[in-house]
């Protein structure tokens, strides 16, 4: 069972804090039953080969068999719905921007969840599943579809735009850059931040798992919630062993009932 208990460090941090980043990873969907990417026997890579599912060169060579399988994810996402972590997440930046703090979210998430649950301004830095582009010209292409019933095997549409491309997730790759706006929106912020709340993300994806390390470098305290050690632990400030929809929230009342103390106003519903 996760801890209820916060460490009294990364309370205090919390309390102190006034611009936050939130850095959260596949654990901060989990909770949704979104599946992970890495977890033993039951993440995404699990079940198949990475570089046959998340490769453009995989794409390049058949995309039949990597279409429906983002259709399918695409399909659970919508379903998922926001976790306690997620709308305690919104509601402490809330709290925060009524303030004049502000509170910002990083993920390397390719569902909606953040804002559904309230956030704004969240940064992609894998893109989205619900976002289509053309992989010849990059065009945007509307949401398309799904068939009606699960299939293995589905050519997708070739681009409006060119017509010569195929439509294609607007998701990240291995191989790929990260989207430009969405990593400088992330540096942005770090460079700002007087914390930064490092969430369910097993910390060996670079150059996202470079962020938290980049705050550190910069004196900004990081603090991590998870259930297990990353690779990160060792390099943070401070490790609480809880999950999101568990650790978030009472870290949020902690810090949000210390803007109150402090005079801050309630956010507007």
């Amino acid at each position: 069972m996760a801890d209820t208990t916060i460490p009294a460090p990364i309370a205090e941090l919390a309390r102190a804090a006034r611009r936050v980043v939130f850095f959260t990873g596949a654990g901060m969907s989990a909770e949704s039953g979104l599946d992970t990417f890495r977890d033993a026997g039951t993440g995404l890579w699990s079940h198949v080969d990475p570089e046959a599912m998340a490769s453009f060169d995989a794409w390049r060579a058949d995309p039949a068999p990597i279409w429906p399988w983002y259709l399918e994810r695409l399909r659970r996402a919508r379903a998922a719905k926001p976790n306690a972590g997620h709308r305690a997440v919104a509601e402490w930046s809330r709290r925060l921007a009524a303030t004049g703090g502000s509170g910002s979210v990083v993920t390397q998430n390719i569902d909606d969840l953040h804002e559904r649950a309230g956030s704004a301004g969240v940064a992609h830095l894998h893109g989205r599943l619900d976002e289509f582009r053309c992989d010849h010209c990059a065009a945007p292409a509307p949401e398309p579809v799904p068939p009606e019933q699960p299939t293995a095997h589905l050519m997708p549409p070739f681009c409006a735009a060119c017509g010569t491309g195929f439509v294609r997730p607007a998701v990240t790759w291995f191989g790929e850059a990260l989207p430009a706006a969405a990593w400088a929106a992330a540096e942005r912020a770090i460079g700002e931040a007087d914390l930064v709340v490092v969430v369910g993300t097993s910390g060996v994806v670079f150059p996202a798992a470079g962020l938290p390390l980049q705050a550190m470098r910069a004196g900004v305290p990081v603090v991590e919630l998870s259930p297990a050690d990353t690779d990160l632990t060792p390099a943070l400030t401070a490790s609480w062993r809880t999950t999101a929809a568990t650790g978030l929230p009472a870290l949020a009342r902690r810090a949000i009932a210390a803007l109150d103390a402090a005079g801050g106003a309630p956010a507007a519903d």
